[in-house]
């Protein structure tokens, strides 16, 4: 049997609270692969992954595939997230068009969850062990109608802890629609569609399906685009209005041509991370960007309230 050795110190015992905090989901909703939902583009966790109806950063293809018909040329975007404790994640991706075929999105999504003490069940040391969570994502778009798009990924995914392993396939489907003369853009997508094709044990678990819809809008008179996001429309509830309760947006102030500042709120990570009384600045999250020789950098804070803060940092450009 194994088991986390009983000589926890301090740092130990904060590993172990995150990890009950990042899986606390996962034991309520009998989920697998949560890691999923997690944002790593620091441009869309500044905005509080209120991404769905984007269509201007490769990163679009982790929330709503079809947003990728609206890029230009060929951009990338490499971004790292560092997670509380030893705890970190990274992602990539990539998007080119081909003339008469369509537009293709490749990417990935990685977290290691940091090393462990082994035991047994008499607690002797038997060393250490790690744990990590990878998706592989292949996507392609197409254009439906005039300023009216599609778009699907295909995943495969695989989670390892200590030797035990499970891997499982996906797909996501999205739709998105523009109003370029007046600056909108509307966005439908259903995330994470498939199951585990090997399960960790005996009993294979759901996978986190999240189906969102939303819009963005740029305003004419402020330098300010706004995103809105509904999130989790699919999770049953005791009625209809109760599934629109999950929701994201914030907002990007343009200054000059080379500097991005940002805001967000996600009003379930707000009520779900309260502590007691005391909520702080739980939900919310800032960010910035700037343009440096042709590369886009950026930065964004999200904060956990009495838990930490997650810090993500993120590099993009156009080969």
């Amino acid at each position: 049997m194994l088991k986390i050795a009983p000589e926890f110190n301090g740092k130990r015992m904060k590993r172990a609270f995150v990890l009950i905090i990042l899986y606390a989901s996962i034991i309520s909703a009998q989920n697998t692969y949560e890691f999923l939902r997690l944002d790593t583009s620091p441009r869309a966790a500044a905005v509080a992954g209120s991404y769905v109806a984007t269509g201007d950063d490769p990163n679009v293809m982790f929330y709503n595939p079809a947003g990728i018909n609206l890029l230009q040329g060929m951009p990338a975007s490499f971004s790292y997230l560092k997670h509380l404790m030893d705890i970190n994640s990274a992602s990539f991706s990539i998007s080119k068009d081909f003339t008469d075929i369509g537009r293709f999105s490749a990417g990935f999504k990685y977290i290691n969850y940091g090393e462990f003490t082994k035991a047994d069940a008499s607690g002797n040391n038997l060393g250490t062990f790690g744990a990590g969570d990878l998706a592989l994502v292949l996507g392609y778009g197409n254009q439906l109608d005039q300023n009216f798009y599609y778009g699907a990924n295909v995943k495969l995914i695989y989670s390892g802890i200590d030797d035990v392993s499970s891997l499982g396939f996906a797909v996501d489907l999205g739709l998105q629609y523009v109003i370029p003369e007046y600056n909108w853009s509307f966005g439908f997508s259903a995330l994470n569609l498939g199951s585990q094709i090997k399960s960790y044990y005996d009993v294979k678990e759901d996978l986190p399906v999240d189906v969102r819809v939303g819009f963005t809008k740029s305003l004419e008179k402020v330098p300010l685009k706004f995103f809105f996001s509904f999130n989790k429309i699919n999770e049953s509830q005791d009625n209809l209005f109760k599934r629109f309760t999950n929701v994201t947006f914030g907002g990007e102030f343009r200054f000059g041509q080379s500097f991005r500042l940002r805001f967000g709120y996600d009003n379930e990570k707000r009520k779900e991370l309260k502590i007691g009384t005391s909520s702080g600045l739980t939900g919310f999250s800032l960010g910035f960007g700037f343009i440096v020789k042709g590369y886009n950098v950026d930065y964004a804070f999200s904060s956990l309230g009495s838990i930490g803060s997650l810090h993500r940092f993120g590099i993009s450009t156009n080969l």
